[in-house]
């Protein structure tokens, strides 16, 4: 009796170990194919009439940001935090020139990915253009310019633009 007990807690190890290996093996497979799916860079520009100097501070601060782009931000050690209906997401800011642009980037996103405010201004006209610099999945890029194109939309009226 004990010789089949103990045949029986070996089979069943055997098949967990046989279910581990074929669930690593698959992972390996799978793990390759989530990374293909690379997400692409897109720039969308919007003239906005507003001095840049008023535009900047809306793009760069936690108070400006919360007027138009999150319900609220915070930032705590360089991190912000941007807060929709409740949840937060954090990104860092990765580099900056003050008055030209401000880039950040999403903490649980792709390394090489990430947003940009910039500003560029026509000699000749003195117009003022907001350049908007972000990544998503290729079938996700109508839907993130329509994201876009809403939060400047809030940021215009809250300039009077």
């Amino acid at each position: 009796m004990v010789q089949a007990g103990a045949n029986i807690g070996v089979l069943i190890l055997s098949q967990l170990y046989s279910e581990a290996i074929f669930f690593l093996y698959i992972a390996s497979y799978t793990k390759p194919i989530l990374q293909m799916v690379e997400k692409q860079k897109f720039e969308l520009e919007y003239i906005i009439r507003t001095s840049p100097k008023v535009l900047y501070t809306r793009l760069s601060s936690a108070d400006g940001l919360a007027q138009w782009f999150a319900d609220d931000v915070n930032i705590n050690d360089g991190i912000f935090t941007f807060i929709w209906e409740g949840a937060g997401q954090e990104a860092k800011k990765i580099k900056e020139k003050a008055g030209k642009f401000i880039r950040f980037h999403w903490l649980d996103d792709d390394d090489d990915c990430y947003f940009e405010f910039r500003l560029e201004i026509d000699e000749i006209t003195s117009e003022v253009a907001l350049i908007i610099t972000d990544f998503a999945e290729e079938d996700e890029i109508d839907e993130s310019k329509q994201l876009w194109d809403s939060q400047v939309n809030s940021l215009m009226q809250l300039l009077g633009s």
